[in-house]
């Protein structure tokens, strides 16, 4: 069985669904992974600050405003009576339920279950799409089976037990039909992966079922070699490794969410990445297989801080990284990247919520700078280090402002942090030289 995921965009409109019906109704068995339609997790957010602020005037012009899209919706994309009756029944109480949550205080609690109803309505609207036009499928409830543990982390043993559970209970189906980002937490409580983490349950399901294969659905045909956002001509690379598209999620590939690969690296499920506008593409193939040496991509991670942390009694003390790393691990804040000298420490961070608190506790026994406007430019390929090409790279940056090197810690990764002004002409001129000026295997 396949674990296909479907992101916004692609079940964003009626012709785009009907893209989607059209691509999983193969004859294959699988599992559809849909998120929110596209806008509709955004609508959720406004409501749940316009709840949280007490704004009593806006908060149900915007639920008015989302329910009058998805009565829309179901007016365009259902015409049998029966299926266009239910689909209004549920869009109805779905907006009801909006409505009475908008009484109640807010808390995080409440903020997940607000957010959490763009893809129930998404997964309900499009099962009974596919009911309508004689596909064999069933709708399975992400709340029936996907949970995670008081460390944030998948319960994979509950999990593969109730998502089994689920299909065994259900008629026999060609497509199930589920959630992607939403889930319990440990408490039965509603809560959800993080934005983007449609992609996490796909291959958390992939896992549980030890899938063929696990692909993602989205709007571009698979990992670039640059950013398309900033630099013209990227071209999609065929094949990634685990630890190759592993590095690239993480410092700013915004195609797939940085912990996608994690569930099914061990069990070697392929991880396909796909484009619902052009299916035809062949996409980006990730499995453990290596295809050639050097750097293959290029990816950039904004909003970093830069932290400098020094201290004369940091030469030759023992324990002083510990201390430090100690702060760090206190603010359950974690480090992207790290440089030692001497007599100090820089380091990087993207999340800068507990960095006042950070700061003063680093201060009780070193000087602390803070630099904002960074940003980590990662470059990435199979034994990147060892390439011969690869010293080539710093004479094309000589004229940037380089203000960190990460190079060494992993083969497959250099990542330099620059000014996050500097960034799109660094992109360039990587795309320039390093990129077309040599042929790389992939």
């Amino acid at each position: 069985m396949q674990v296909l995921k479907f992101g916004g965009t692609s079940v964003g409109s009626i012709e785009n669904m009907t893209n989607v019906k059209n691509i999983i109704n193969d004859g294959y068995r699988k599992i559809v992974v849909l998120s929110a339609m596209s806008g509709t997790t955004n609508a959720l957010v406004a409501i749940s600050e316009a709840i949280k602020h007490n704004n009593v005037n806006l908060t149900p012009q915007l639920i008015e405003n989302l329910r009058l899209k998805y009565v829309d919706v179901v007016n365009d994309l259902l015409q049998d009576s029966q299926l266009h009756n239910e689909a209004q029944a549920y869009v109805q109480s779905v907006f009801k339920c909006l409505c009475l949550l908008a009484k109640e205080t807010h808390t995080e609690l409440l903020y997940n279950k607000i957010v959490s109803q763009g893809e129930l309505l998404s997964t309900f609207l499009f099962s009974r799409f596919l009911q309508q036009e004689g596909i064999n499928a069933q709708l399975i409830s992400a709340l029936d089976f996907m949970r995670i543990d008081k460390s944030h982390e998948p319960d994979n043993f509950y999990i593969k037990q109730n998502l089994t559970r689920c299909i065994e209970q259900l008629p026999q189906a060609d497509i199930y039909i589920t959630q992607g980002f939403i889930c319990l937490d440990s408490e039965g409580e509603v809560a959800n992966l993080q934005r983007g983490g449609s992609d996490y349950t796909a291959t958390i399901i992939g896992a549980a079922i030890n899938a063929t294969e696990v692909q993602i659905w989205t709007d571009i045909d698979g990992f670039h070699n640059n950013d398309p956002r900033y630099v013209e001509d990227t071209q999609a690379i065929s094949n990634l490794s685990f630890d190759e598209a592993a590095e690239l999620a993480y410092f700013g590939a915004k195609i797939l969410h940085p912990q996608t690969v994690m569930p099914i690296r061990e069990q070697n499920i392929p991880l396909r990445l796909k484009n619902t506008m052009a299916p035809q593409a062949h996409g980006t193939l990730i499995t453990n297989t290596i295809h050639g040496e050097g750097i293959k991509a290029i990816a950039a991670k904004d909003g970093i801080t830069a932290i400098k942390i020094k201290s004369a009694r940091m030469l030759l003390a023992h324990g002083f990284l510990k201390k430090v790393f100690e702060v760090f691990e206190k603010y359950e804040t974690s480090i992207d990247m790290i440089t030692t000298s001497e007599i100090a420490v820089s380091l990087t961070i993207d999340d800068t919520s507990h960095l006042q608190h950070i700061s003063e506790e680093l201060q009780k026994f070193a000087s602390v700078e803070i630099d904002d406007y960074r940003t980590i430019v990662c470059l990435v390929g199979n034994n990147i280090v060892f390439h011969p090409d690869t010293p080539k790279l710093f004479q094309i940056l000589q004229d940037v402002n380089v203000r960190m090197i990460a190079y060494g810690g992993s083969n497959n990764n250099i990542s330099l942090l620059i000014n996050t002004s500097d960034k799109v002409e660094t992109l360039k001129k990587l795309q320039r030289y390093v990129l077309e000026e040599r042929a790389v295997v992939v």
